[in-house]
């Protein structure tokens, strides 16, 4: 579905990506992994075309990505739910999710039943949101254009623990509908389970790549460990 092959990025004279591959399959959600500063946000940047990779192959489907801007990454059917949230503040809760909203299975009612949260506070300016109501706006938002690959960039980071278990419960249950899914997340307690796969990257490279169950302590200790 989604193929990444020995890109590399920059930002300026500065590389940060020296080579990086990963790769998801339909119905699969994959686990983007590694310390901070290692390049998980520059890779989804680089697929996104937000900084675009300056070498290696980028395609999703039929579609080579490198060759398009974002906004038609974007219509080629990846949904990005970035670090950051950067929901449209002066918009309500429910604007927020209408405009982005393209035909498909998950509508208003729909992503409202996913988290009820925002169905309380549909009529709310999204800046009056807490951070957490914020991110599950930033991930129904992403949902409304009905993706065929959900992108998560740091999905719970800096949450409050009850906050955090909602989403955690909506990304189970978004697994369990076969949403492929790539994710960028810390919490090894609730993203291992949940993943298929797992590609670990370290100082702009891949290093490691395979199934949660293979992740023993040394490579935990090694590439994921303070």
């Amino acid at each position: 579905m989604l193929n990444v092959t020995a890109i590399e990025t920059f930002y300026g004279p500065s590389q940060a990506l020296f080579g990086v591959d990963l790769s998801v399959q339909p119905g699969e959600m994959v686990a983007l992994m590694g310390r901070n500063g290692m390049g998980k946000t520059t890779t989804i940047r680089s697929i996104f075309g937000l900084t675009p990779a300056r070498s290696g192959s980028i395609t999703f489907e039929s579609h080579d990505l490198r060759r398009l801007p974002s906004y038609r990454i974007a219509q080629a059917g990846l949904g990005l739910v970035p670090e950051g949230r950067r929901c449209f503040p002066n918009l309500s809760v429910r604007e927020n999710l209408l405009v982005t909203a393209r035909p498909g299975l998950w509508s208003l009612e729909r992503v409202e039943a996913l988290f009820p949260r925002l169905a309380e506070r549909r009529t709310q300016m999204a800046r009056t949101l807490s951070g957490g109501e914020q991110q599950m706006l930033a991930i129904g938002r992403a949902l409304m254009t009905n993706p065929r690959l959900l992108v998560l960039d740091e999905a719970t980071e800096g949450l409050a623990p009850v906050i955090r278990q909602e989403i955690w419960a909506a990304i189970r249950e978004l697994k369990a509908q076969g949403q492929s899914t790539l994710i960028v997340d810390k919490s090894l307690t609730e993203l291992l389970p949940v993943a298929d796969r797992c590609t670990i990257l370290e100082k702009g490279r891949t290093v490691w790549t395979g199934e949660p169950d293979a992740l023993d302590d040394a490579l935990r200790d090694r590439y994921l460990g303070v």
